[in-house]
């Protein structure tokens, strides 16, 4: 579970740490706690779902803010977000 602010300065920890869970088993996050976002955790997102399907992993995302499913629309990609 995340909790907190997705944002520029906190996503890049967060990102790495993300990578280093899938490399060993599927995750599911549940974004209940979230604060706040920006872009920096739509790419986060979509780093994510490019680290799964290389190594045929599973992400699976729950409570997705609005506001980040806003940024997501707004740039284009929400169609890419893992569901």
């Amino acid at each position: 579970m995340l909790s907190g602010r997705l944002t520029m300065s906190t996503v890049p920890e967060l990102y790495k740490a993300g990578l280093q869970l899938l490399a060993d088993e599927d995750l599911l996050i549940d974004f209940k706690k979230v604060d706040a976002v920006d872009s920096a955790a739509v790419s986060m997102l979509l780093g994510w779902s490019r680290a799964v399907q290389a190594r045929h992993r599973s992400l699976r995302v729950a409570n997705l803010p609005p506001d980040l499913l806003s940024l997501a629309g707004l740039y284009g990609v929400a169609e890419m977000l893992p569901q």
